[in-house]
């Protein structure tokens, strides 16, 4: 069996880099790690709305509507349906999308304050020789 020139393969692979450097690489980037920050976050709020709907919702809607949301409905063989539970876990995502649309709503209008003033930033900064190349293009578009 032939020896494998491990500098020839790397030349022909293209791949210099270790798989541990290469890894090292990928973990140690910033979206990474926000991405796993958001994820513990994630799940940690997922449980507070668990117990929010389980502790608070779930009775409201028993006492007010006098129905148990933790039902369940008797099928062939002994097993049940537990449509309560569905219940639970569609207000459960109901909750997690609207506080999501807001949360991102936020960040967009914080962006877009941040993109006006970058866009002030611009037009205040357009010399002289700019500003009537432009007003000399819009009276060339209106001919």
């Amino acid at each position: 069996m032939a020896k494998i020139d491990k500098e020839k393969l790397a030349a022909v692979t293209g791949k210099g880099k270790g798989f541990i450097e290469e890894f090292k690489a990928f973990v140690l980037k910033g979206n990474v790690m926000d991405m796993a920050v958001g994820v513990i976050i994630g799940s940690a709020f997922a449980s507070i709305v668990t117990a929010l709907t389980d502790d608070f919702i779930n009775p409201l809607i028993n006492g007010i509507g006098g129905a148990e949301v933790a039902g369940q409905i008797k099928i062939y063989g002994g097993q049940y349906l537990n449509w309560g539970h569905f219940v639970t876990s569609v207000i459960n995502f109901l909750i997690m999308a609207f506080v999501l649309f807001l949360m991102l709503k936020f960040v967009n209008k914080i962006l877009a304050i941040g993109k006006k003033k970058e866009a002030e930033e611009v037009k205040e900064t357009k010399s002289a020789e700019l500003v009537v190349l432009e007003e000399i293009l819009k009276e060339v578009k209106k001919k």
